[in-house]
C-alpha cells in the first residue's frame, strides 16, 4: 500500500487547492483545540466542584434579569467560541437558566479581554472599532437571551443532565469522567466543522469578494456569511478583518460580531451538545440579530 500510494496517489496530493484545504483544516483544528480543552475542563470543574446553590446566589432568580448579568460575566473568561459551548452546557446542568447560559455562550468569545486587545492591535488608532465590537456583541447576546426566555421551549433545548453523585472517585473522579466524555463528544463535531470550513475556503473564489466590496448593504451580508464559513477563532479574526481593506468599517464589524457567535465549527459543536432542534432555531435568530445590530452599531459608532 505504501508503494502504491507513493507512485499512484502522491502526485495528486500536490495540487495547490488540496494543500490549501489541508492547511485550513489543520489550522482550524489546532487553533480551536486548546480552547475546546480549556472549556471542557472548566465545564467539568463546574460540574464536579461548584455546588448548584452557588448559581442561585450568584445570578438573579428571574431569567430576564439573569441574562444581562451572564452576558457581562462572559467578559472575564478568555477563550474562543469552542470553549463557550461546553461551559454553557455545564452551567445549565448546574441549574443556570438556559437564557442566561446562552447569553454567556454568545458573549464570552466576543467580549473577553484577549479578544478586545487583539482587536485594538489589529485596528491601531481605531478605538471605535473595539467599542463597537464590545457593544454590538453584548447587545446581541442579551437580546438573544431575552428572546429565548420569551419564546424558547424546553422541547427545543433539553437541559443537559450530569450525574449528581461523585462515584467511587469522588469529586476528582467526577471531574475526569466529565472531561473525558465531553472532550470525546465535542472533539468529533469540531473535526466535522473544520472539514466543512476548509472545503468552503477552497471552493469560494476570492474574486467574488472584491466584486461586492463596494456595495454597502451587500458587502455587510457577504462578510457576515464569510465569517460563518471561515470559522476563524475569535482571538484571530480581527487580523483577518483588518486585512479586508476594500470593505467598509461596518462590514468588518459584522465579520467580527457574527464570527464568534455563528460559524461552522460552532454550529457542529452546538448540534452535538444541544441537538438539532435547538440549532435550527437559535442559529438563525443569532445570525439575524448579529447582522441587524452590526448595521446599527456601525451607523452609530463608526
Amino acid at each position: 500500500m505504501l508503494v502504491v500510494g507513493r507512485f499512484v496517489l502522491a502526485p495528486h496530493l500536490t495540487d495547490p487547492a488540496l494543500r490549501t484545504w489541508a492547511t485550513v483544516f489543520v489550522a482550524v483544528c489546532v487553533q480551536a483545540l486548546p480552547f475546546l480543552v480549556f472549556g471542557v475542563m472548566l465545564s467539568a470543574a463546574i460540574t464536579a466542584f461548584v455546588p448548584p446553590s452557588f448559581w442561585t446566589r450568584a445570578l438573579p432568580r428571574r431569567p430576564y434579569a439573569a441574562v444581562p448579568v451572564a452576558g457581562v460575566a462572559g467578559a472575564v473568561m478568555p477563550g474562543c467560541e469552542c470553549a463557550s459551548v461546553p461551559v454553557a452546557a455545564g452551567l445549565m446542568a448546574r441549574g443556570v437558566a438556559p437564557p442566561a447560559a446562552l447569553a454567556f455562550l454568545l458573549a464570552s468569545p466576543a467580549i473577553n479581554p484577549v479578544v478586545l486587545v487583539a482587536t485594538a492591535v489589529a485596528f491601531p488608532g481605531e478605538p471605535s472599532m473595539v467599542v463597537a465590537r464590545f457593544c454590538a456583541s453584548l447587545a446581541v447576546a442579551v437580546l438573544a437571551g431575552w428572546i429565548w426566555a420569551r419564546f424558547g421551549s424546553t422541547r427545543w433545548l433539553p437541559v443537559p443532565r450530569r450525574p449528581a453523585g461523585h462515584g467511587q472517585g469522588g469529586r476528582w473522579g467526577s471531574f475526569v469522567d466529565s472531561m473525558c466524555h465531553d472532550l470525546m463528544h465535542a472533539g468529533g463535531f469540531l473535526v466535522v466543522g473544520a472539514l466543512a470550513a476548509a472545503t468552503l475556503n477552497v471552493v469560494i473564489p476570492r474574486e467574488w469578494l472584491t466584486a461586492v466590496a463596494g456595495i454597502p448593504v451587500v458587502s455587510v451580508l457577504v462578510l457576515a456569511l464569510l465569517a460563518v464559513l471561515l470559522s476563524i477563532c475569535s482571538e484571530a479574526d480581527a487580523f483577518v478583518a483588518a486585512s479586508l481593506t476594500a470593505f467598509s468599517p461596518t462590514a468588518k464589524l459584522a465579520f467580527l460580531v457574527v464570527g464568534p457567535m455563528v460559524d461552522l465549527k460552532l454550529i457542529a459543536l452546538q448540534t452535538g451538545t444541544f441537538g438539532g432542534a435547538f440549532v435550527r432555531r437559535f442559529v438563525p435568530l443569532t445570525l439575524v440579530l448579529a447582522i441587524g445590530v452590526s448595521f446599527a452599531a456601525g451607523w452609530a459608532l463608526l
